[in-house]
């Protein structure tokens, strides 16, 4: 079962570059291995979040915690 505590210590990595730009990534809900997060900040009105989301974070978070199937924004 993935917790909270777990994909949150993924996200405190992913947020360090997040602050540089002027943005922040929250974590909404975990659902049948699904995360679902938002991106804030200048990061969740930038043209890029898109790529940001696919690229950079679910990459990561699929990474270090194998069991999530994916990684949602809302």
């Amino acid at each position: 079962m993935i917790t909270r505590e777990q994909v949150e210590t993924v996200l405190d990595k992913i947020r360090i570059g997040l602050k540089t730009e002027g943005g922040d990534i929250e974590l909404i809900d975990i659902k049948d291995d699904i995360v679902y997060v938002r991106l804030v900040g200048a990061c969740g009105t930038c043209p890029m979040s898109t790529l940001t989301m696919k690229n950079w974070v679910e990459t990561t978070v699929k990474k270090e915690i194998p069991e999530v199937k994916a990684v949602q924004a809302i």
